[in-house]
């Protein structure tokens, strides 16, 4: 049986987020029974059938409250998160 998208994104965010299957399902209003059937179907596919979770790593911000917009050859320009944005996009048509 092939399985839709629908149910490989309910299965991998459930694998995630650290709840029972029938907590999973009752939080997302899923039959627990379709659940498992979806999980036995998912568990049967063929290894590069599966998407896999690429770990990432998050950096924070240069600074808090800020916007940093990155330029061509390695130059940044940060600025205050309270920047109007129409005078944001106006820079933004003066750079491009």
């Amino acid at each position: 049986m092939a399985l839709s998208e629908h149910w490989q994104n309910h299965i991998e965010a459930w694998q995630v987020g650290g709840l029972s299957q029938a907590a999973y399902c009752r939080q997302h209003g899923l039959n627990p029974n379709t659940f498992s059937d979806r999980l036995r179907a998912y568990r049967a596919l063929p290894e590069a059938a599966v998407p896999k979770l690429i770990p990432v790593q998050l950096e924070p911000m240069a600074s808090p409250g800020a916007l940093l917009l990155r330029l061509g050859r390695g130059h940044q320009l940060e600025m205050p998160a309270t920047v109007s944005p129409r005078w944001l996009a106006e820079l933004l048509q003066c750079l491009g």
